[in-house]
């Protein structure tokens, strides 16, 4: 069922109101007033396709939840923990009056995240670039000069090695016959973990032979599980033989991977996780999906951010980057600053791509620009440091999408609140200032009064 707003004007006679409760000057309390809530109480209102059941949660206040997780960078319980008690976090949240009570259980904000999906959370983007508008903080000729770079988005997973994830799918195969009611010829349930922790010894005391042939004797152990399901999978039931099918073709498809295959399986639970490599010498490889980040060249605000799953060349990526800025900002861009990784692009032909390498028709003022491009390398590390695009612990492809796009959203209200804190600042000084002033004109008035005694 849809979510049912409160009804206007209705008050509590003996409950004091959060405006009367917090400094409606701070920062926070200033980025409520920029964010039109009301687009999400119209744009979502189509993911309720029922009229029965328990009503949903106000859209505001989902949306509000989303915004505050990724711009202080917290998990979903600790996020409904520090509403409780915080009063502008509720404010701005769109609370009337303070609530002592959790906002929603953490599940709740999965359910949400699965409903709204891409189309969701692009709306939330939107809205942090209008809001950067609204507050005269972006002007529309900023639109014109977008900076592109990519980074890779780093899955909750483990550290991947053969020797773990043939242990792992061997332990679940023999869990999984266990309950279809087959009974195998030999589990290796003793055998197998002590040959998977000597290959963590032989790797570790660099005797590599020796780490190889026990590898493979932990394969041949799977592939006899394996081959002895196969034998009796008619007899399993029919309301198990579709996760057991999926363990086999996972197991298949390790026993099959070599070192030079292009399909590998990096984790059991998280199949669409790519290695990529980024040239960096403190992590050579990332296991997780490659982002893209679109940022206006001036200012650094994020128009655009995705997730690019298969792997694929930096500058293939381009069009979709320039695609989505032009869909979430209504504007398109005029000219984008990228890296050497862009040489080779699929930019359309009216957008001017520029980057160090070019030297004809680069003018001082194109010089600059490009020199620019490096403004968006901090950009990356806040939103890895201060936000959450360090580690994504949302699920599935769909999970890498949404996660890469909130994180955007993130780093755009970050810096409003670091503008608003600037001005906030500048109305504190002057308030200082004319309480200084006032004491003066007081105490000079004083001394009139016992001079003239």
């Amino acid at each position: 069922m849809g979510p049912k707003s409160p009804p206007p004007g209705s008050k509590e006679l003996f409950r004091q109101e959060l405006v009367e409760m917090i400094d409606i000057q701070r920062p926070l309390v200033k980025l409520a007033a920029l964010i039109d809530w009301r687009v999400f109480e119209r744009e979502w209102s189509g993911f309720f396709p029922s009229t029965l059941g328990r009503p949903a949660l106000p859209p505001r206040l989902v949306a509000g939840l989303l915004y505050l997780q990724h711009t202080y960078g917290v998990s979903d319980e600790v996020l409904v923990e520090r509403w409780v008690e915080n009063p502008y976090w509720q404010h701005f949240c769109g609370e009337t009056y303070f609530q002592h009570e959790l906002p929603c259980n953490p599940s709740a904000l999965t359910r949400w995240r699965q409903r709204i999906g891409e189309e969701g959370v692009e709306w939330l983007l939107t809205q942090t670039i209008e809001a950067a508008r609204t507050g005269k903080m972006v002007e529309k000729r900023s639109f014109d000069k977008v900076i592109v770079d990519t980074t890779v988005q780093e899955k909750a997973i483990a550290h991947p090695t053969d020797s773990r994830l043939l242990e792992r799918v061997r332990i679940k195969l023999v869990k999984l016959a266990k309950d279809g009611g087959l009974k195998l010829r030999q589990n290796y349930n003793r055998e197998a973990p002590r040959v998977a922790v000597q290959i963590g010894r032989y790797a570790h005391a660099k005797q590599f032979k020796r780490m190889r042939g026990s590898l493979r004797r932990l394969k041949s152990i799977v592939g006899r599980i394996v081959r002895d399901i196969e034998r009796q999978i008619v007899a399993v039931p029919a309301e198990g033989l579709a996760e057991l099918q999926h363990r086999l073709s996972q197991a298949r498809r390790l026993l099959e991977q070599k070192k030079d295959s292009k399909n590998k399986l990096y984790s059991l639970h998280a199949p669409e996780v790519e290695c990529i490599s980024k040239g960096k010498s403190r992590t050579p490889y990332e296991f997780g999906v490659k982002v893209t980040i679109a940022s206006t060249h001036k200012e650094g605000l994020v128009v655009g951010m995705r997730s690019m799953p298969g792997n694929s060349h930096d500058g293939h990526t381009l069009r979709e980057a320039l695609e989505q800025v032009e869909i979430l900002t209504g504007h398109r861009p005029k000219e984008a600053f990228v890296d050497l990784g862009y040489r080779g692009h699929s930019a359309p032909d009216d957008i001017k791509v520029y980057h160090s390498r070019l030297k004809k028709g680069i003018t001082p003022r194109l010089r600059r620009d490009i020199r620019r491009r490096s403004a968006i390398e901090p950009i990356i590390g806040h939103m890895k440091n201060d936000g959450l695009l360090r580690r994504n612990w949302l699920k599935g492809a769909l999970g890498d999408y949404l996660h890469a796009v909130l994180c955007g959203c993130g780093q755009n209200l970050r810096l409003i609140l670091k503008k608003l804190r600037f001005f906030y600042a500048l109305i504190a000084l002057a308030w200082v200032a004319r309480w200084r002033e006032r004491q003066c004109k007081i105490t000079g008035l004083c001394e009139m009064v016992v001079c003239a005694g």
